[in-house]
């Protein structure tokens, strides 16, 4: 079970990773953020379009309504600037809500339904986790883009986080 204090390092660590992959890809030429490559979704911009959706359908799971996305590769913000912009602001919610998790509130369960129409039911911290997890598979996908174009890739694992942070090289 997930604690309070981990859902915080958690959240925050997916915001840093968010930060740090967001910084690269945006200082490339934008005919390189949108040119398709052989990727699962293509290119930076529909990769990183992807999380931030997967992002919002589990923040609508947690809040108890309805997503409205009709799949995973919905384009809700076509331009690379706007989707860093709405990234940061679920980056922050995820934050916000982790900071007001109990050990109590984590373990509450929530029913889902996936867009295939699977459905399940996990807890609020088995959520946090599933959205941080698909987050760092899917920066994945973009390093191996940056590694196709010589571009540099960041170096965003968990242990480069926490050496950071105890280093008092980046703040929570």
């Amino acid at each position: 079970m997930l604690t309070p204090a981990s859902a915080r390092m958690l959240a925050d660590y997916k915001r840093w990773a968010n930060r740090e992959t967001f910084a690269i890809v945006m200082a490339l030429p934008a005919e390189e953020i949108y040119k398709d490559r052989v990727s699962l979704f293509k290119n930076f911009a529909r990769s990183l379009n992807h999380t931030y959706v997967v992002d919002l359908i589990w923040q609508a799971h947690i809040e108890g309504r309805e997503h409205g996305i009709p799949a995973l590769n919905t384009v809700t913000h076509p331009g690379i600037e706007e989707l860093w912009e709405a990234q940061q602001a679920m980056d922050e919610w995820y934050i916000a809500w982790a900071a007001a998790q109990t050990e109590t509130s984590l373990a509450r369960e929530k029913d889902y339904a996936l867009i295939g129409g699977n459905t399940g039911r996990m807890s609020q911290g088995e959520i946090l986790l599933h959205v941080v997890n698909h987050n760092s598979y899917h920066r994945g996908f973009v390093s191996d883009l940056l590694t196709q174009i010589a571009a540099p890739r960041p170096s965003v694992d968990l242990p480069v986080y926490k050496r950071k942070l105890a280093q008092g090289a980046i703040r929570p």
